[in-house]
């Protein structure tokens, strides 16, 4: 098992220094809103996923008033796994502000600077696709409503996400294929244009093929695993007799195994070249695929109420857990943000006796009472506010 043993913050977000020892089992984070409770998952995750879950740009979580003095700021952590300790750096380095014209990423008036992020595993230094998959983590928060019922773009990032962490060729052939599919947008805007060979998008089109078949494999065989533990999740927070399955929407039919979905690919492709031609940009692929949630047959995308969308957002995330222990032999590390006050009583208890059965589990509330009534001294619990986190001594 994998646990994070250590997180450190500096000017990071509101927390301008942090060294905290953090401990198995169930830890909650209590205080006020707007105190930095999410914003140590934040931490937490981005060690994971190599970036930020709430952050468009990487100066974002970099303090103001670090970056308005050109300060650096750091999230570490020590991950203790398999016998040996894990360190784990993200720094971000600020250029200092100038007072000139602010250009398109100026923040504050008159401020304009930018953030280099650089990751190190143990000293050295490494990518962000190295990092993926080095700690699994599991994120629940109140926005996983919109894995239902919001855009594709959503669904495929969660799949995305579960698979990288799973498999660490995957976002490696994700990021290749994402260059691949600007490059061949650019040329067919170029073509629209008349300023380029109908003949240079042969390679772009093999390229993309490639790729882009192999992704396609890789998420359809995920989304079996994930569908069944979907479905067994569900019935745990539903009412019995409830069936979940998750129905794969790909943009080119997925074939027997990697070479036939290629040829579906190359397919489609030639049928749609004066299309994409047309409209400059590539309509086919793993950038444009999705997927769904039926109950007994049901599209919940469209008819779910926001109560049994939340419900089926949550078997999504536990069977994130389930895909993740099972697949990487590994336990995740599970992080709650604030979710349990939507739930009813009931609902929260199913969770809580599923999250506890995890190594580390890192729940974030304002309301103390609510979780205390569950866990007792059982967990450990911080207060977070002014810039801290103190430990509530227990009895």
């Amino acid at each position: 098992m994998a646990r994070l043993s250590r997180l450190i913050l500096s000017n990071f977000r509101n927390f301008a220094a942090l060294d905290l020892d953090v401990p198995s089992g169930v830890v909650v984070f209590y205080g006020a809103n707007a105190q930095g409770k999410t914003t140590l998952l934040e931490a937490v995750y981005l060690l994971a996923i190599a970036r930020s879950f709430r952050a468009e740009n990487e100066r974002e979580v970099v303090s103001f008033s670090a970056a308005a003095s050109g300060d650096q700021a750091l999230v570490g952590g020590i991950l203790d796994k398999a016998g040996e300790r894990v360190q784990i750096y993200a720094g971000y380095s600020c250029t200092a502000p100038s007072a000139a014209v602010p250009g398109p990423d100026a923040v504050g008036p008159g401020l304009n600077y930018s953030v280099r992020k650089e990751i190190r595993v143990n000293r050295i230094r490494r990518t962000a696709a190295d990092l993926v998959g080095t700690v699994g983590a599991v994120l629940f928060n109140a926005e996983d409503i919109d894995l239902v019922q919001g855009p594709p773009s959503g669904r495929r990032r969660y799949l995305d996400i579960l698979i990288s962490q799973a498999n660490p060729l995957y976002l490696k052939a994700l990021q290749r294929y994402t260059r691949i599919v600007r490059q061949r947008n650019r040329l067919l805007r170029l073509l629209r244009e008349g300023r380029a060979e109908n003949s240079e998008l042969q390679f772009w089109d093999d390229r993309l093929v490639t790729e882009g078949a192999w992704l396609s494999w890789q998420r359809a065989s995920a989304l079996t695993l994930l569908g069944d533990l979907c479905s067994d999740h569900h019935q745990t927070l539903t009412s019995p007799g409830e069936l979940l399955s998750l129905e794969h929407l790909p943009s080119v039919p997925v074939g027997d195994g990697v070479e036939a979905t290629a040829d579906h690919f190359r397919g489609a492709l030639a049928d749609r070249r004066s299309r994409d031609l047309a409209a400059g940009s590539t309509s086919l692929g793993p950038h444009r695929d999705d997927f769904k949630l039926l109950v007994d047959g049901v599209d919940m995308g469209t008819f779910a109420s926001r109560g049994q969308a939340r419900t089926l957002a949550l078997a999504l995330r536990l069977a994130e857990a389930s895909y993740l222990l099972q697949v990487r032999q590994d336990e995740p590390v599970v992080l709650l943000d604030d979710v349990l006050s939507e739930m009813d009583e009931d609902r929260r208890t199913r969770v809580l006796e599923k999250v506890v059965g995890y190594g580390q589990s890192l729940i974030t509330t304002t309301d103390l009472d609510l979780v205390r009534g569950y866990f007792g001294n059982q967990a450990t619990y911080f207060r977070v506010g002014d810039g801290a986190v103190t430990p509530l001594q227990t009895s």
